[in-house]
Protein backbone atom coordinates (compact mmCIF):
# COMPACT_ATOMS: atom_id res chain seq x y z
CA UNK A 1 0.00 0.00 0.00
CA UNK A 2 1.53 3.18 -1.15
CA UNK A 3 1.87 6.54 1.20
CA UNK A 4 -1.57 8.27 -0.18
CA UNK A 5 -2.95 4.74 0.01
CA UNK A 6 -2.77 4.90 3.28
CA UNK A 7 -4.10 8.24 4.08
CA UNK A 8 -6.73 7.42 2.09
CA UNK A 9 -7.47 4.44 4.27
CA UNK A 10 -7.12 6.18 7.46
CA UNK A 11 -9.18 9.38 6.63
CA UNK A 12 -11.87 6.86 5.27
CA UNK A 13 -11.88 5.27 8.70
CA UNK A 14 -12.01 8.89 10.67
CA UNK A 15 -14.46 9.84 8.53
CA UNK A 16 -17.05 6.99 9.78
CA UNK A 17 -16.25 8.48 13.63
CA UNK A 18 -16.20 11.85 12.25
CA UNK A 19 -20.11 11.68 10.50
CA UNK A 20 -21.48 10.11 13.67
CA UNK A 21 -20.54 12.68 15.71
CA UNK A 22 -22.57 15.06 17.62
CA UNK A 23 -22.79 19.29 16.79
CA UNK A 24 -21.13 19.77 20.44
CA UNK A 25 -18.48 17.47 19.63
CA UNK A 26 -17.51 18.95 16.40
CA UNK A 27 -17.93 22.59 17.51
CA UNK A 28 -15.51 22.10 20.91
CA UNK A 29 -13.02 20.35 18.17
CA UNK A 30 -13.15 23.56 15.82
CA UNK A 31 -12.98 26.07 19.04
CA UNK A 32 -9.93 23.83 20.32
CA UNK A 33 -8.19 24.41 16.85
CA UNK A 34 -8.80 28.49 16.46
CA UNK A 35 -7.27 28.41 20.16
CA UNK A 36 -4.63 26.36 18.86
CA UNK A 37 -4.00 28.42 16.38
CA UNK A 38 -3.38 31.45 17.93
CA UNK A 39 -1.34 30.33 20.77
CA UNK A 40 1.04 28.64 18.15
CA UNK A 41 1.15 31.85 16.17
CA UNK A 42 4.66 32.50 16.26
CA UNK A 43 5.40 28.75 15.37
CA UNK A 44 3.63 28.95 12.17
CA UNK A 45 5.00 33.09 11.36
CA UNK A 46 8.45 30.80 11.83
CA UNK A 47 7.65 27.96 9.00
CA UNK A 48 6.31 30.38 6.77
CA UNK A 49 9.31 32.81 6.79
CA UNK A 50 10.93 29.79 5.29
CA UNK A 51 8.76 29.57 2.31
CA UNK A 52 8.90 33.03 2.50
CA UNK A 53 12.32 32.96 1.65
CA UNK A 54 12.11 30.17 -0.62
CA UNK A 55 9.88 32.44 -2.77
CA UNK A 56 11.80 35.10 -2.64
CA UNK A 57 14.88 33.41 -4.08
CA UNK A 58 12.36 31.70 -6.47
CA UNK A 59 11.35 35.17 -8.04
CA UNK A 60 8.00 34.57 -7.06
CA UNK A 61 5.55 38.34 -7.84
CA UNK A 62 4.63 40.17 -5.28
CA UNK A 63 1.09 39.60 -5.47
CA UNK A 64 1.67 35.89 -5.85
CA UNK A 65 4.07 36.31 -2.20
CA UNK A 66 0.97 38.08 -0.71
CA UNK A 67 -0.94 35.34 -1.09
CA UNK A 68 1.71 33.42 0.52
CA UNK A 69 2.59 35.09 2.99
CA UNK A 70 0.92 34.85 6.85
CA UNK A 71 1.30 37.53 10.00
CA UNK A 72 -0.50 37.61 13.27
CA UNK A 73 -3.34 39.44 12.29
CA UNK A 74 -4.20 36.97 9.35
CA UNK A 75 -3.80 33.85 11.44
CA UNK A 76 -6.08 35.60 14.26
CA UNK A 77 -8.04 35.91 11.10
CA UNK A 78 -8.15 32.51 9.94
CA UNK A 79 -8.62 31.29 13.77
CA UNK A 80 -11.61 33.49 13.67
CA UNK A 81 -13.00 31.99 10.78
CA UNK A 82 -12.72 28.44 12.59
CA UNK A 83 -14.96 29.98 15.49
CA UNK A 84 -17.25 31.22 12.74
CA UNK A 85 -17.95 27.86 11.45
CA UNK A 86 -18.29 26.15 14.99
CA UNK A 87 -20.84 29.11 15.53
CA UNK A 88 -23.06 27.96 12.59
CA UNK A 89 -26.09 25.95 12.43
CA UNK A 90 -24.69 22.07 12.17
CA UNK A 91 -25.69 21.20 8.32
CA UNK A 92 -25.95 17.02 9.38
CA UNK A 93 -28.70 15.16 9.68
CA UNK A 94 -31.32 18.41 9.02
CA UNK A 95 -34.83 17.33 7.07
CA UNK A 96 -35.00 18.97 3.64
CA UNK A 97 -38.11 16.80 2.68
CA UNK A 98 -40.86 14.55 4.07
CA UNK A 99 -42.99 12.65 2.41
CA UNK A 100 -46.22 10.45 3.85
CA UNK A 101 -46.77 8.05 1.28
CA UNK A 102 -50.76 6.60 0.69
CA UNK A 103 -49.72 3.00 1.91
CA UNK A 104 -48.51 4.27 5.04
CA UNK A 105 -44.36 4.83 4.46
CA UNK A 106 -42.87 7.57 5.54
CA UNK A 107 -40.06 8.98 3.18
CA UNK A 108 -37.40 11.56 5.12
CA UNK A 109 -35.08 13.03 3.00
CA UNK A 110 -31.99 14.42 4.84
CA UNK A 111 -28.16 16.11 4.74
CA UNK A 112 -25.54 13.60 5.23
CA UNK A 113 -22.12 13.97 4.92
CA UNK A 114 -20.11 13.61 1.71
CA UNK A 115 -17.44 11.55 3.51
CA UNK A 116 -13.72 11.97 2.37
CA UNK A 117 -13.44 15.47 0.40
CA UNK A 118 -9.36 15.20 -1.35
CA UNK A 119 -8.08 19.17 -1.95
CA UNK A 120 -5.60 20.13 -4.09
CA UNK A 121 -4.81 23.63 -3.54
CA UNK A 122 -2.13 26.25 -4.45
CA UNK A 123 -0.16 29.06 -2.64
CA UNK A 124 -2.32 30.34 -0.03
CA UNK A 125 -2.01 28.68 3.55
CA UNK A 126 -5.18 30.08 5.15
CA UNK A 127 -6.86 27.17 2.60
CA UNK A 128 -5.14 24.78 5.33
CA UNK A 129 -7.22 25.69 8.08
CA UNK A 130 -9.97 27.26 6.19
CA UNK A 131 -10.90 23.71 4.74
CA UNK A 132 -10.04 21.62 7.19
CA UNK A 133 -12.74 23.79 9.78
CA UNK A 134 -15.69 23.71 6.83
CA UNK A 135 -15.02 19.99 6.10
CA UNK A 136 -14.86 18.76 9.85
CA UNK A 137 -18.14 21.22 10.32
CA UNK A 138 -19.99 19.10 7.81
CA UNK A 139 -18.93 15.42 9.00
CA UNK A 140 -16.37 15.09 6.26
CA UNK A 141 -12.90 13.69 7.06
CA UNK A 142 -10.04 16.31 4.55
CA UNK A 143 -6.77 14.99 2.55
CA UNK A 144 -5.29 18.49 2.17
CA UNK A 145 -2.24 18.41 -0.17
CA UNK A 146 -0.96 22.07 -0.89
CA UNK A 147 1.81 23.36 -2.90
CA UNK A 148 5.90 23.08 -2.56
CA UNK A 149 5.72 26.74 -2.25
CA UNK A 150 3.92 26.62 1.00
CA UNK A 151 4.84 23.51 2.68
CA UNK A 152 6.15 24.61 5.78
CA UNK A 153 3.58 26.82 6.61
CA UNK A 154 1.19 23.83 5.92
CA UNK A 155 2.48 21.58 7.46
CA UNK A 156 2.44 23.19 11.21
CA UNK A 157 -1.16 24.57 10.91
CA UNK A 158 -1.89 20.85 10.03
CA UNK A 159 0.08 19.40 13.17
CA UNK A 160 -1.55 22.18 15.11
CA UNK A 161 -4.99 20.82 13.98
CA UNK A 162 -4.48 17.00 14.11
CA UNK A 163 -3.19 17.78 17.55
CA UNK A 164 -5.90 19.97 18.75
CA UNK A 165 -8.36 17.17 17.67
CA UNK A 166 -6.84 14.34 19.43
CA UNK A 167 -7.15 16.69 22.44
CA UNK A 168 -10.99 17.34 21.68
CA UNK A 169 -11.60 13.32 21.68
CA UNK A 170 -11.98 13.32 17.83
CA UNK A 171 -9.53 11.31 15.37
CA UNK A 172 -6.72 13.22 14.54
CA UNK A 173 -7.11 11.66 10.60
CA UNK A 174 -10.13 13.71 10.30
CA UNK A 175 -7.43 16.25 8.77
CA UNK A 176 -4.72 14.30 6.82
CA UNK A 177 -1.92 15.54 4.76
CA UNK A 178 -0.11 14.91 2.07
CA UNK A 179 3.54 15.96 2.44
CA UNK A 180 4.93 14.88 -1.13
CA UNK A 181 4.35 17.97 -3.91
CA UNK A 182 5.64 16.12 -6.40
CA UNK A 183 3.04 15.34 -9.67
CA UNK A 184 2.74 12.23 -9.02
CA UNK A 185 1.34 12.49 -5.65
CA UNK A 186 -1.34 14.45 -6.99
CA UNK A 187 -1.56 11.76 -10.03
CA UNK A 188 -2.21 9.54 -7.09
CA UNK A 189 -4.85 11.48 -5.38
CA UNK A 190 -6.61 11.91 -8.44
CA UNK A 191 -6.94 7.95 -8.94
CA UNK A 192 -7.66 7.36 -5.41
CA UNK A 193 -11.40 6.68 -5.92
CA UNK A 194 -11.25 3.32 -3.29
CA UNK A 195 -11.21 6.55 -0.66
CA UNK A 196 -12.26 9.67 -1.83
CA UNK A 197 -15.59 10.96 -2.35
CA UNK A 198 -14.56 14.16 -3.84
CA UNK A 199 -11.77 16.17 -4.90
CA UNK A 200 -11.90 19.82 -4.86
CA UNK A 201 -8.98 21.83 -6.54
CA UNK A 202 -8.09 25.29 -5.51
CA UNK A 203 -5.93 27.31 -7.14
CA UNK A 204 -4.73 28.39 -10.98
CA UNK A 205 -6.28 27.97 -14.46
CA UNK A 206 -3.72 25.29 -15.24
CA UNK A 207 -4.58 23.96 -11.38
CA UNK A 208 -7.54 23.55 -11.61
CA UNK A 209 -8.03 22.07 -15.50
CA UNK A 210 -5.34 19.48 -14.96
CA UNK A 211 -7.57 18.25 -12.19
CA UNK A 212 -10.33 17.99 -14.37
CA UNK A 213 -8.91 16.56 -16.93
CA UNK A 214 -7.20 13.52 -15.35
CA UNK A 215 -9.00 12.93 -12.48
CA UNK A 216 -10.91 9.61 -11.62
CA UNK A 217 -12.33 10.47 -8.85
CA UNK A 218 -15.58 13.60 -9.05
CA UNK A 219 -14.85 17.18 -9.43
CA UNK A 220 -15.87 20.10 -8.04
CA UNK A 221 -14.28 22.79 -10.14
CA UNK A 222 -13.79 25.87 -8.46
CA UNK A 223 -11.58 29.08 -8.27
CA UNK A 224 -10.28 30.61 -11.77
CA UNK A 225 -11.88 34.07 -11.68
CA UNK A 226 -12.17 36.58 -14.68
CA UNK A 227 -14.36 38.66 -12.96
CA UNK A 228 -15.82 41.61 -14.90
CA UNK A 229 -16.92 45.45 -14.26
CA UNK A 230 -18.87 47.08 -16.74
CA UNK A 231 -19.81 51.13 -16.13
CA UNK A 232 -23.40 51.71 -17.95
CA UNK A 233 -23.96 54.54 -19.42
CA UNK A 234 -25.83 55.92 -16.23
CA UNK A 235 -23.72 55.21 -13.61
CA UNK A 236 -22.14 57.54 -11.07
CA UNK A 237 -18.37 57.99 -12.54
CA UNK A 238 -17.25 57.83 -8.51
CA UNK A 239 -19.14 55.38 -7.91
CA UNK A 240 -18.00 53.57 -10.42
CA UNK A 241 -14.44 54.77 -9.75
CA UNK A 242 -14.32 52.86 -6.59
CA UNK A 243 -15.63 50.00 -7.13
CA UNK A 244 -13.64 49.29 -9.60
CA UNK A 245 -10.34 50.40 -7.94
CA UNK A 246 -11.92 48.15 -4.65
CA UNK A 247 -12.08 45.12 -7.40
CA UNK A 248 -8.96 45.26 -9.07
CA UNK A 249 -6.71 46.84 -6.26
CA UNK A 250 -7.71 45.09 -2.71
CA UNK A 251 -5.98 42.17 -3.53
CA UNK A 252 -5.55 41.65 -6.93
CA UNK A 253 -4.11 37.93 -6.37
CA UNK A 254 -7.48 36.24 -5.51
CA UNK A 255 -10.41 34.55 -7.80
CA UNK A 256 -13.16 37.37 -6.97
CA UNK A 257 -10.79 40.33 -8.09
CA UNK A 258 -11.74 42.33 -11.29
CA UNK A 259 -10.02 41.44 -14.83
CA UNK A 260 -11.47 43.52 -17.32
CA UNK A 261 -13.19 46.51 -17.14
CA UNK A 262 -15.86 47.29 -19.96
CA UNK A 263 -17.10 50.61 -20.25
CA UNK A 264 -20.46 52.23 -21.86
CA UNK A 265 -19.17 54.31 -24.94
CA UNK A 266 -21.46 56.98 -23.72
CA UNK A 267 -19.31 57.54 -20.41
CA UNK A 268 -16.28 56.20 -21.11
CA UNK A 269 -14.60 59.92 -21.77
CA UNK A 270 -16.15 61.50 -18.52
CA UNK A 271 -14.89 57.72 -16.73
CA UNK A 272 -11.90 56.59 -18.02
CA UNK A 273 -9.64 59.39 -16.56
CA UNK A 274 -11.45 59.45 -13.17
CA UNK A 275 -10.78 55.52 -12.86
CA UNK A 276 -7.26 56.29 -14.13
CA UNK A 277 -6.36 58.17 -11.30
CA UNK A 278 -7.29 55.36 -8.88
CA UNK A 279 -5.53 53.31 -10.37
CA UNK A 280 -2.53 54.64 -11.05
CA UNK A 281 -2.03 54.97 -7.27
CA UNK A 282 -1.34 50.91 -7.59
CA UNK A 283 0.75 51.79 -10.31
CA UNK A 284 -1.66 49.10 -12.46
CA UNK A 285 -1.16 48.16 -15.87
CA UNK A 286 -4.07 48.86 -18.20
CA UNK A 287 -4.05 46.90 -21.33
CA UNK A 288 -6.52 49.28 -23.60
CA UNK A 289 -8.52 48.20 -26.86
CA UNK A 290 -8.22 50.85 -29.55
CA UNK A 291 -10.83 53.34 -28.47
CA UNK A 292 -9.91 53.21 -24.48
CA UNK A 293 -6.31 53.60 -25.31
CA UNK A 294 -7.41 56.81 -26.95
CA UNK A 295 -8.62 58.14 -24.32
CA UNK A 296 -6.46 56.71 -21.28
CA UNK A 297 -3.15 58.04 -23.74
CA UNK A 298 0.47 57.13 -23.27
CA UNK A 299 -0.12 54.70 -20.26
CA UNK A 300 -1.89 52.72 -22.12
CA UNK A 301 -0.83 49.30 -23.23
CA UNK A 302 -2.62 47.78 -26.92
CA UNK A 303 -4.00 44.79 -25.72
CA UNK A 304 -4.36 41.44 -27.75
CA UNK A 305 -7.17 38.79 -28.10
CA UNK A 306 -5.51 37.07 -25.16
CA UNK A 307 -5.64 39.31 -22.49
CA UNK A 308 -9.66 39.28 -22.05
CA UNK A 309 -9.31 35.66 -21.72
CA UNK A 310 -6.44 35.71 -18.64
CA UNK A 311 -7.10 35.54 -14.91
CA UNK A 312 -3.81 37.84 -14.39
CA UNK A 313 -3.59 37.43 -10.22
CA UNK A 314 -1.62 40.61 -10.84
CA UNK A 315 -2.11 44.55 -10.27
CA UNK A 316 -2.67 44.06 -14.26
CA UNK A 317 -6.07 45.23 -16.14
CA UNK A 318 -7.82 44.36 -19.57
CA UNK A 319 -9.83 47.26 -20.63
CA UNK A 320 -12.49 47.81 -23.33
CA UNK A 321 -15.17 49.82 -24.22
CA UNK A 322 -18.74 48.37 -25.65
CA UNK A 323 -21.16 49.46 -27.14
CA UNK A 324 -23.86 49.68 -24.40
CA UNK A 325 -25.38 46.78 -22.39
CA UNK A 326 -26.37 44.13 -24.84
CA UNK A 327 -22.31 44.32 -25.88
CA UNK A 328 -21.56 43.92 -22.61
CA UNK A 329 -23.45 41.10 -21.17
CA UNK A 330 -22.39 39.20 -24.38
CA UNK A 331 -19.20 40.24 -24.21
CA UNK A 332 -19.05 38.57 -20.39
CA UNK A 333 -20.73 35.16 -21.24
CA UNK A 334 -18.30 34.56 -24.15
CA UNK A 335 -15.14 35.41 -22.30
CA UNK A 336 -16.26 35.27 -18.03
CA UNK A 337 -15.50 32.50 -16.06
CA UNK A 338 -18.88 31.89 -14.34
CA UNK A 339 -17.20 33.65 -11.39
CA UNK A 340 -18.11 37.19 -10.15
CA UNK A 341 -19.85 39.79 -12.63
CA UNK A 342 -20.90 43.42 -11.52
CA UNK A 343 -22.30 46.22 -13.55
CA UNK A 344 -22.39 49.84 -12.47
CA UNK A 345 -25.56 51.93 -12.92
CA UNK A 346 -28.43 53.73 -11.79
CA UNK A 347 -30.81 52.22 -14.14
CA UNK A 348 -33.15 49.78 -12.51
CA UNK A 349 -33.88 47.90 -15.74
CA UNK A 350 -30.65 47.55 -16.96
CA UNK A 351 -29.48 46.31 -13.72
CA UNK A 352 -32.21 43.60 -13.43
CA UNK A 353 -31.46 42.56 -17.29
CA UNK A 354 -27.61 42.36 -15.90
CA UNK A 355 -28.28 39.94 -12.93
CA UNK A 356 -30.87 37.71 -15.49
CA UNK A 357 -28.85 37.69 -18.19
CA UNK A 358 -25.08 37.47 -16.73
CA UNK A 359 -24.34 33.84 -16.60
CA UNK A 360 -22.11 33.60 -13.40
CA UNK A 361 -22.08 32.06 -9.57
CA UNK A 362 -22.30 35.60 -8.32
CA UNK A 363 -23.83 38.78 -10.01
CA UNK A 364 -23.55 42.46 -8.65
CA UNK A 365 -25.14 45.77 -8.73
CA UNK A 366 -23.52 48.82 -7.41
CA UNK A 367 -20.55 46.91 -5.67
CA UNK A 368 -17.55 45.04 -5.47
CA UNK A 369 -16.94 41.32 -6.97
CA UNK A 370 -14.03 41.63 -3.96
CA UNK A 371 -17.86 40.01 -1.78
CA UNK A 372 -17.77 37.22 -3.38
CA UNK A 373 -16.55 35.07 0.26
CA UNK A 374 -18.31 32.54 2.36
CA UNK A 375 -17.41 34.86 5.04
CA UNK A 376 -18.73 37.85 3.17
CA UNK A 377 -21.72 35.85 2.44
CA UNK A 378 -22.67 35.13 5.96
CA UNK A 379 -21.61 31.01 5.35
CA UNK A 380 -18.83 31.19 7.40
CA UNK A 381 -15.23 30.32 6.14
CA UNK A 382 -15.81 28.83 2.58
CA UNK A 383 -13.93 25.78 0.82
CA UNK A 384 -13.94 27.47 -2.98
CA UNK A 385 -15.89 29.33 -4.83
CA UNK A 386 -17.41 26.67 -7.08
CA UNK A 387 -18.07 28.03 -10.80
CA UNK A 388 -20.17 25.08 -12.23
CA UNK A 389 -23.62 24.20 -11.86
CA UNK A 390 -23.87 20.82 -10.60
CA UNK A 391 -24.49 20.71 -7.07
CA UNK A 392 -22.69 23.51 -5.42
CA UNK A 393 -22.39 26.52 -7.16
CA UNK A 394 -20.59 30.02 -5.52
CA UNK A 395 -19.15 30.12 -2.43
CA UNK A 396 -19.35 26.69 -0.99
CA UNK A 397 -19.90 26.63 2.56
CA UNK A 398 -21.15 23.77 4.83
CA UNK A 399 -24.22 22.76 3.12
CA UNK A 400 -22.63 22.55 0.47
CA UNK A 401 -20.32 19.63 1.25
CA UNK A 402 -23.38 17.46 2.40
CA UNK A 403 -25.04 14.97 -0.05
CA UNK A 404 -28.50 13.19 0.90
CA UNK A 405 -30.14 10.27 2.45
CA UNK A 406 -33.71 8.97 1.97
CA UNK A 407 -34.59 7.06 5.58
CA UNK A 408 -38.00 5.36 4.69
CA UNK A 409 -39.78 4.14 7.58
CA UNK A 410 -42.75 1.48 7.17
CA UNK A 411 -45.17 -0.46 9.18
CA UNK A 412 -44.61 -3.88 6.84
CA UNK A 413 -45.71 -2.57 3.54
CA UNK A 414 -44.66 -5.00 0.55
CA UNK A 415 -44.33 -4.00 -3.01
Amino acid sequence: MTKIEMLGLAAKTASRRLSLASPETKNKALTEIADALERESDRILCENKKDLDAAKENGMSSAMLDRLTLTEARIKSFAEGVRQVARLPDPVDRLIERIERPNGLIIEKIAVPLGVIGIIYESRPNVTADAAAICLKSGNAVILRGGSEAIHSNYAIVNIMRAALENSGLPADCVCFVEDTSRESARELMSLTQYLDVLIPRGGAGLIEAVVQNSKVPVIKTGVGICHVYVDESADIQMAARITSNAKCSRPSVCNAAECLLVSEAIAERFLPAVKKLLDEYNVELRCCERSAQIIGADAIPAVDEDYDTEFLDYILAVRVVSGLDEAIEFINQHGSGHSEAIVTASDKAAERFLKEVDAAAVYVNASTRFTDGGEFGLGAEIGISTQKLHARGPMGIRELTSTKFMVRGSGQTR
